[in-house]
């Protein structure tokens, strides 16, 4: 039972960890895309727009995404009861990509005055602890799989195959046959 729970916090862990891994990946792609687009009186606007708020109408603003794209995930879910698996995976996908990269941009802009709400501070705080815990966990394992991986690598493949070989001949020979370390 306690490695089933072991495994369960793993897996939450994993699943904590892939959604900061797109946040800080989606971030920054976010903010290029932005930076490109020719209309920069809009982002000067929206930005001033966004310092002038309070810190309640920030959080507004910072959900503003999520509320958009809730219905691109019921679509999705809609599609998965519809038996359209591939669309539905890819519809949940694309807004869960679109969602973080566009919330972890609006963050951005609106972090200074989130952070003047004390229990949103708390949570961030908390969040970025949760994180900790989520990498001491899962980072071993993480390690671990590519240690075995790194047994298959192009340049390490023929002399793991070889063992293998080795291995399986020593097996499948009558007792007796195979002397150690006398094999090929």
């Amino acid at each position: 039972m306690r490695r089933i729970i072991r495994w369960f916090w793993i897996a939450v862990a994993l699943a904590f960890l892939l959604e900061a891994w797109l946040w800080d990946r989606l971030q920054p792609l976010i903010a290029a895309l932005v930076a490109r687009l020719p209309l920069e009186w809009a982002k000067q606007r929206i930005a001033s727009w966004v310092k002038e708020l309070s810190p309640a109408a920030s959080l507004i603003v910072f959900a503003l995404p999520v509320a958009v794209l809730l219905p691109f995930k019921f679509a999705g879910l809609w599609l998965l009861a519809q038996g359209y698996w591939a669309g539905a995976v890819g519809m949940l996908l694309c807004a869960k990509v679109v969602g973080l990269g566009v919330t972890a941009f609006v963050f951005s802009a609106c972090r200074a005055k989130l952070m003047q709400l004390g229990w949103f501070r708390a949570l961030h705080d908390r969040v970025i602890v949760w994180r900790a815990w989520a990498h001491t966990l899962v980072d071993p394992v993480i390690r671990e799989i590519r240690a075995q991986l790194a047994l298959f690598a192009p340049q390490r493949a023929g002399r793991t195959m070889r063992l293998m070989l080795r291995i399986r001949r020593r097996m499948h020979a009558p007792l007796g046959s195979v002397k150690p370390g006398l094999s090929s």
